[in-house]
């Protein structure tokens, strides 16, 4: 069972949306979805690839990780960090309705979820507005969080930021680093970015499944960062993009709950 979406199917019902009208994805022509592919193909010993990618699974949140050295609980602080789909574009009433305000109305009084987004940000720091420059990527790193959510890279597909994989991938190991690095030692998540459902403001499909997605993928599996698959949750939901690249209410309420089930404690 799903959870209840806007148009009155469950999330976790995908509807009948014909092929050629889906984001494209680097598996195969035939448009197989990344869960079925990883079920019909076994892993080979120690080989771990973008053809031959591991099951997601959840990394669950351990409660007495963050207790205080008294054995007493304390806030444990979140940090959502990424670019407009994290701040909410797009997003009716944002305020209450972006996702990292859903995430924290899930996850309760435990847990302080701050909204780190920065509209059209980079993750590399050479793009028309690198994340590491902006003042949110300040106030995150200063607030000292205990876990950070990093959803960014639909930007990096813009012409004049995307330069290649491996670049890529540099700036992920470094932005990765940034965060583990701080005093409060943060346990990191990697979201997949969402799909593109249409080639909008330079932000183009094909290089975020065929460059972002599996530069991805190589760090976080390299560094042992877990993944939560943004991707693969929000593709067959069309009529949540209206502007074809920013989730609205409905899809930062599937975000949200994604997350939640990746992290939950």
């Amino acid at each position: 069972m799903g959870f209840p979406g806007a148009s009155g199917r469950e999330f976790g019902e995908r509807p009948n949306t014909p092929l050629a009208a889906r984001v494209r994805s680097p598996l195969s022509s035939g448009r197989m979805k990344r869960r079925d592919f990883l079920t019909l193909l076994p892993l080979a010993a120690g080989a771990i690839s973008w053809g031959c990618r591991r099951k997601l699974r959840p990394e669950l949140i351990k409660i007495e990780d963050f207790e205080d050295r008294k054995g007493g609980w304390r806030v444990i602080k979140v940090a959502c960090v990424g670019d407009s789909i994290t701040f909410g574009a797009g997003v009716e009433e944002r305020e209450k309705n972006n996702y990292p305000k859903q995430l924290g109305e899930l996850l309760g009084n435990r847990f302080e979820v701050r909204n780190f987004g920065r509209s059209g940000a980079t993750l590399s720091r050479v793009g028309d507005l690198p994340y590491a420059n902006t003042d949110e990527f300040k106030a995150a790193m200063a607030w000292q969080p205990d876990m950070v959510i990093i959803k960014l890279g639909t930007n990096d597909t813009k012409p004049q930021n995307w330069k290649d994989q491996a670049f890529f991938e540099q700036e992920t190991r470094w932005l990765i680093d940034q965060f583990r690095d701080l005093k409060s030692k943060p346990q990191v998540w990697a979201c997949l970015p969402v799909p593109v459902y249409s080639d909008t403001w330079g932000i183009t499909g094909h290089i975020l499944d065929d460059g972002v997605i599996p530069a991805l993928m190589a760090v976080t599996t390299d560094k042992k960062v877990p993944v939560i698959d943004l991707n693969d949750a929000l593709t067959g939901y069309p009529e949540m993009f209206p502007d074809k690249i920013h989730p609205n209410a409905a899809g930062a309420t599937l975000m949200a709950r994604t997350i939640f089930q990746a992290i939950r404690p």
